[in-house]
């Protein structure tokens, strides 16, 4: 699901502004102060080409130095919906067994933002010919910043909000395994390991925040349709306490090596299609977009989503096409 927050009949939504403004607000508040009912980690639609931020053993899969940057405003037409940046790259040490990888994430929603940087460590472990198992260590720190001050409130004093500004520095570790041959892809990782407390309770035991551990599983398969077009399906199930269970159903055709048309499905939430080419042989674009499946739709022009990937070819051999994940 999309944030898995938001479960709101189309009547009261007619109120329009004013109602927005408050639903922004509940969003927050199950986010950011109260049980956590909802994902606190931003969703990509592109996600398998983002694995890194999610998996640290993916830093030792690749033989090239490779970029990503994934840009995606949700909800388009909602003010104070979010907007995600990711930047992540990853590249293999001398002896190709090991990798280290680094990414950066910014993510704003009305006026929470939240900007991370961590490191990752790789290696991996040959099982047979082609077919390895690596695993993963992430590090870093993410930084949480709230404004309270910004949103227009009816009841002024409310306790909730009576802190204006809180900035948090969160220090953060995370592992990952990776498993994947010449076709099969699969994976396991739990990204933060810490539960870092946000707010502190001050007026019930129910308003205490923390990051929740999230537990990602990602696996896929690259069928040959023929010599020219190829069939990838793939999933991601992610599982945070206290939230629904969130399932990303993706298909992937792969057209003469250079052009990937698809479609997603996030279960009970939305539904995307997507493209990505190939320019040149080191640069990958791509976009998609998403149509939310629950009442917002109403109110919204959908979620669109950028993505660049350059590849830097250091003449080693590739033991798997990085164009198949």
């Amino acid at each position: 699901m999309e944030r898995n927050v938001l479960h709101i009949k189309p009547e009261w939504l007619l109120r329009r502004s004013a109602v927005l403004r408050c639903l922004l607000l509940l969003l927050i508040i199950l986010l950011g102060r109260g049980p956590v009912w909802a994902q606190q980690d931003p969703m990509f639609t592109q996600y398998m080409n983002n694995i890194l931020s999610i998996n640290p053993a993916y830093a030792s899969v690749g033989s090239t130095i490779e970029l990503n940057l994934l840009s995606r405003n949700q909800w388009v037409g909602i003010e104070g919906a979010p907007v995600t940046q990711s930047l992540s790259g990853m590249m293999p040490l001398n002896n190709l067994h090991t990798g280290v990888g680094l990414s950066f994430i910014t993510d704003k929603i009305g006026p929470v933002r939240q900007t991370g940087a961590y490191v990752d460590y790789s290696f991996k472990v040959r099982m047979d010919y082609r077919t390895y198992l690596s695993f993963g260590l992430k590090a870093g720190v993410n930084y949480y910043n709230t404004d309270y001050s910004i949103l227009e409130v009816n009841d002024q004093g409310d306790p909730l909000l009576a802190d204006d500004v809180t900035r948090k520095i969160l220090p953060n570790f995370g592992i990952g395994v990776f498993f994947y041959n010449e076709r099969l892809f699969a994976g396991i990782s739990v990204p933060k390991l810490m539960e870092n407390q946000i707010h502190e309770t001050g007026y019930s035991s129910q308003l205490a925040s923390k990051e929740e551990m999230h537990f990602f599983a990602i696996g896929g398969y690259v069928f040959d349709i023929n010599r020219d077009v190829k069939f990838k399906p793939y999933t991601m199930v992610k599982c945070v306490p206290n939230s629904p269970i969130s399932v990303d159903l993706s298909a992937h055709l792969l057209f003469y090596e250079r052009l990937w048309v698809g479609a997603n499905w996030r279960i009970g939430d939305a539904v995307g299609a997507m493209a990505q080419m190939f320019v040149t042989k080191q640069l990958k674009v791509g976009y998609a977009y998403d149509v939310t499946a629950t009442d917002l739709n109403s109110f919204n022009k959908g979620t669109h989503e950028i993505l660049l990937n350059f590849v830097v070819n250091t003449g080693r051999r590739r033991y798997m096409s990085p164009r198949y994940f």
